[in-house]
């Protein structure tokens, strides 16, 4: 077995290890491209390396045409055939993925031919992991499915049975407008966030035809050959075949794959087991190491792996050094990547929101059959026909014309598309933010998140290694050190590993160091790390000199010096200072002229926090958001991030919470007063997830790798953040494309804002339902008498078509997580609607008197109630969406547009009916033909502002009073020892089975052995 193959852990040189296996999660290569230094002597190349290299974190999209190769992508069915639910015509999803043999014969020269490729794809599909498409037409029709909506059916369904086309047109109006806004809404949100997954569309160079070609990764097919290299990822499951630069080897390896030497590694759990193995049945690992593959999202191992050949390459795993050519084995779906990835796809879980909705309509529609029963019944003391008005009265007072109206105004079908509308685009919004929402219903999950665990590396933390300022050991000068840091380095450009690339980057700090680097150095010899020397050492000469550098672990690199006691002591106690406070450090030396070794120093590494992280958990902090972190590093090392970070100290390592000897309701508190777990593996992740939702917290998780996607699935808002898997996105409910935290407070406050639009036009629709059901069936029953059918639709249309535009007003973000207190919007709605229902009542009363009351010139009672009813519920949306901020223009133009209509309605007597006796009868005179004079409806729209700025009034002292502020808030840290420590004690029993003395087999419960809890 190869040396590179040891997964034996050896102490003295574990930083020197995990720091040379130290990635980067990045797609990008360096904006340097290393064919610039063809030609150049070794250290003029380097030279140049290092002034031109660029963060490729910074560099900009190198191709010209990634849109429309990312439009392309999402090509794969004509536009009409919107029934289809797939995006590849080709696809055959019975296909269970099994690749014939034959299909893995290509030679790296030719590659495929495009006849195929089409043939290989016809079978297997596109090289991706897909969710289940939206199909349009079922997207559509479920917007007219729901309790509310079945409702409004019904109400077109009776209109139709009284003739009454007006009614029947207005509401079947109604319902497709809702849908199609809803549909139209929904649909734009999700073309920008399928435009912005195509921008970060993965490619991938494989051999056609004969030659190399650059495609996208989802066009690969089982047998194309592919070009792995440093800083890719990779493309697919993939086999090594051999070295780039050494294409020869491929009759080695066409050699042993017949043999059949080569085992199948579908899964990279079972190959780690195999090389722990010492059978030496499968020489699996032929030569050397050609690339070293990152598989830490899906093993957990922070160590970059060894690849030889006949070894497979995961899909999604990043390659950190080398290349090579491979052969891609399956497509993405039957990948190890997408079979795990398939296991947390299960039903499309409604979520919390859809649960509200429902109850909010399920106890609109009880209080509408109440106040139903309420009208009908005093029909029957008026002798009410079922169907047709009784002479005398309006065509509207029949029982079955009440049961429409009341089912009209009192059941509010604008609450699905107005709400959905809200998330469709606050969801656009978030896109362009560079956080993708998934699924809807997770802007309303993150907006009410009262705890945030969050990954440290490559979130918190920049997933770069920086030196810190080195330690020079006395008599030293810091240039020459850092210079021979860098002779001790490969300085093979195509080929850096992490600890080179930083070293030789460094020396950008220390402009002497470069020109030391200047004097002529000529390499004799470079030996690279390996774990028996624990060191790297390189033999150059400069000047007619001979000289060794080295560098590597602390204790390797300190047996070679013989320097005295002193400095001996005081390297040792730097190297554990730097231990303690989790910094990878590395000792350098050299020898001159075979002359002895002189010391000169410590490396000190460290992924540093991103800077402005530090202060994105200070404003998490004070959204109410604390932030847990949990990492699979060393404790020391978490604890000196938390430092950076003012995070708090109070990090346990994972072994504290799952093999502590804690259990129960201390188990639980331990949880919820830890800053911070480290040496943590996805499962920890899960359970830290699982106890924080049994304390009643809603619970934000980001995570990166596969094996992230349970915890993500079980997270009430699942957070995939820049750089994760595929597996991981899929499992998300928002995928972040922009690196570091501050995405995540933007996402929170902005969903807190989405959540404040949704809560003030609930409350509104909520009392303008109590107002119009209130006022309605009490006018029912005392006067016989109600608004005509025929302007009550429009009423609920006005209502509706006004406040879609609530989906872009101002909102404010509340400074603490916030939730639902749907007995607090009740109490409220109820108040609301009951001032609304008095207030008509007044306008109402006025017209008994003898001198029409509120009419100056002339008027009529179904245009004046219309147009009062019209102005003061459309004005309501400003009282209930608050004070902080002022009101969009969209909102305001909407709802004075609507204003006007009504004015008009009420100014030309418009579907006002003819006037009928009332009783008791009205004393004021009116038009036959509906018209009301321009000072009456002066007059009506300055009472409206009256009772506008009442109703605003009232709605602030109600929100002062203390208790109805905390009504309905759920306690977020909530304790059951009994049930917890139950649980806790269940988890340690077993079932067990055996045979008694008798010979009769039982089953008995039993204590679980200690080493079956480890094994879980």
């Amino acid at each position: 077995m190869a040396p590179g193959h040891s997964k034996k852990a050896v102490t003295e040189n574990d930083d020197v290890e995990k720091a040379r296996r130290f990635s980067t999660a990045t797609r990008s290569k360096s904006v340097v491209s290393v064919t610039a230094f063809e030609g150049m002597d070794e250290y003029t190349a380097l030279q140049r390396y290092i002034q031109l290299y660029r963060d490729p974190r910074t560099a900009p999209a190198a191709d010209s045409d990634a849109h429309q190769q990312a439009a392309d992508a999402g090509k794969g069915k004509a536009w009409w055939q919107f029934w289809r639910s797939g995006t590849s015509n080709l696809a055959q999803p019975a296909d269970p993925g099994v690749v014939p043999p034959d299909w893995l014969n290509t030679d790296i020269k030719q590659g495929l031919t495009s006849q195929e490729i089409e043939n290989r794809r016809r079978r297997v599909g596109w090289n991706e992991l897909t969710t289940e498409k939206t199909n349009l037409l079922k997207q559509f029709l479920g917007y007219f499915t729901g309790p509310i909506l079945y409702a409004m059916e019904v109400a077109a369904l009776l209109a139709a049975g009284l003739e009454d086309w007006v009614d029947f047109g207005v509401i079947c109006g109604i319902l497709l407008l809702n849908a199609l806004v809803g549909w139209y809404q929904e649909k734009q949100a999700a073309d920008v966030v399928a435009s912005l997954k195509g921008d970060i569309a993965m490619k991938a160079t494989v051999i056609r035809e004969g030659g190399p070609e650059t495609i996208l990764a989802r066009e690969i097919v089982p047998g194309d050959i592919i070009i792995i290299e440093e800083g890719q990822t990779v493309p697919a499951d993939a086999r090594l075949i051999c070295d780039f630069e050494s294409p020869e080897d491929f009759a080695t390896y066409t050699k042993l794959k017949e043999e059949d030497m080569f085992g199948d590694e579908s899964d990279p759990d079972d190959e780690k087991n195999d090389k722990d193995d010492d059978d030496e049945g499968n020489p699996v690992t032929q030569g050397h190491s050609m690339v070293a593959c990152d598989q830490s999202a899906i093993t957990g191992e922070s160590l970059a792996v060894d690849k030889y050949m006949g070894e497979v390459a995961y899909y999604t795993t990043g390659c950190k050094r080398g290349k090579a050519y491979a052969i891609a084995v399956t497509s993405a779906r039957t990948s190890f990547v997408g079979r795990t990835a398939s296991l947390v796809q299960g039903a499309k879980d409604q979520g919390h929101f859809k649960a509200i909705m429902n109850s909010i309509g399920t106890s609109l529609l009880v209080l509408v059959m109440f106040f139903i029963l309420a009208a009908w019944i005093g029909g029957f003391f008026r002798h009410l026909r079922i169907a047709g008005a009784r002479p005398g009265t309006g065509d509207s007072v029949t029982l079955l014309h009440y049961a429409l109206i009341l089912l009209i105004i009192g059941v509010p079908v604008g609450l699905p598309v107005v709400t959905t509308t809200t998330l469709a685009v606050g969801a656009a919004y978030l896109a362009k933010q560079k956080a993708i929402v998934q699924k809807l219903t997770a802007i309303e999950s993150l907006a009410g998140v009262d705890v945030l665990c969050s990954d440290k590396t490559g979130t918190l933390t920049a997933n770069q290694l920086s030196i810190r300022e080195p330690y020079v050991a006395e008599g030293q000068d810091v240039n020459w050190m850092m210079a021979v840091a860098a002779l001790a380095s490969s300085h093979n450009l195509k080929s850096l590993d992490p600890i080179d690339k930083v070293t030789l980057l460094t020396i950008k700090r220390y402009p002497k160091a470069r020109e030391i680097l200047d004097m002529g150095w000529k390499t004799e010899k470079f030996t690279p790390f390996d774990p028996v020397s624990k060191r790297i050492t390189t033999v150059c000469h400069m000047g007619g000199d001979k000289y060794v550098c080295a560098k590597g672990a602390p204790k390797a690199i300190l047996n070679l010096s013989n320097c005295d006691a002193e400095t001996a002591a005081l390297f040792r106690d730097k190297a554990t200072e730097f231990a303690r406070r989790g910094f990878r450090s590395l000792g350098v030396a050299f020898q001159k002229n075979d002359g002895d070794w002189i010391l000169l120093g410590l490396l000190s590494m460290f992924d540093p926090p991103r800077e402005d992280t530090a202060q994105t958990i200070i404003e998490a902090q004070q959204l109410g958001v604390p932030v847990k972190m949990l990492t699979g590093d060393a404790i020391a090392i978490a604890k000196e991030t938390c430092k950076m970070l003012a995070l708090g100290t109070k990090v346990y390592n994972s072994q504290k919470l799952i093999h502590g000897g804690l259990a129960g309701t201390t188990q639980h508190d331990l949880v919820e007063r830890a800053d911070g777990f480290a040496e943590v593996f996805p499962e920890h992740k899960y359970q830290v997830v699982e106890m924080l939702q049994q304390r009643g917290h809603l619970t934000a998780m980001t995570g990166d790798g596969v094996n992230d996607a349970p915890s993500l699935k079980k997270a009430d808002c699942g957070i995939a953040v820049e750089g994760a898997s595929e597996a991981a996105q899929a499992a998300a409910d928002i995928v972040f494309l922009a690196p570091g935290l501050s995405t995540i407070v933007l996402a929170i406050k902005t969903a807190r804002e989405i959540f404040q639009r949704m809560k003030a036009y609930i409350q509104y629709r909520i009392a303008l339902c109590i107002h119009l059901e209130i006022y309605l069936v009490t006018s029912m029953i005392i006067l016989n008498e109600t608004i005509r059918a025929d302007l009550v639709v429009f009423i609920a249309l006005f209502a509706d078509l006004a406040t879609v535009a609530v989906a872009y007003d101002n909102a404010y973000s509340e400074e603490r997580p916030v939730e639902w207190q749907l007995p607090k919007i009740w109490v409220i709605s109820v108040v609301l609607g009951i001032l609304l229902a008095i207030a008509t009542w007044i306008v109402r009363a006025t017209l008994f008197l003898p001198n029409g009351g509120i009419i100056q010139n002339y008027g009529s009672v179904q245009e004046i109630l219309f147009l009062e009813i019209a102005l003061t519920e459309n004005w309501l949306i400003f009282v209930t969406r608050g004070g902080k901020t002022f009101p969009s223009f969209q909102l305001i133009a909407a709802i004075f547009g609507v204003d006007a209509i009504a004015t008009l309605f009420c100014v030309f007597g418009w579907l006002s009916g003819a006037p009928y006796q009332t009783n008791p009868a009205d004393l004021a005179q009116f038009r036959p033909d509906g018209w009301v004079d321009v000072v009456t409806v002066v007059v009506i729209w300055a009472y409206s502002i009256g009772v506008t700025i009442v109703i605003a009034i009232v709605y602030f002292l109600l929100n002062k009073i203390t208790w109805l502020d905390e009504l309905g808030r759920k306690d977020r840290s909530r304790k059951d020892p009994v049930i917890e420590n139950t649980i806790a004690a269940l988890s340690k029993l077993a079932i067990e089975h055996g045979t008694d003395k008798h010979g009769t087999e039982r089953y008995v419960l039993a204590t679980r052995l200690a080493e079956e809890e480890d094994d879980e």
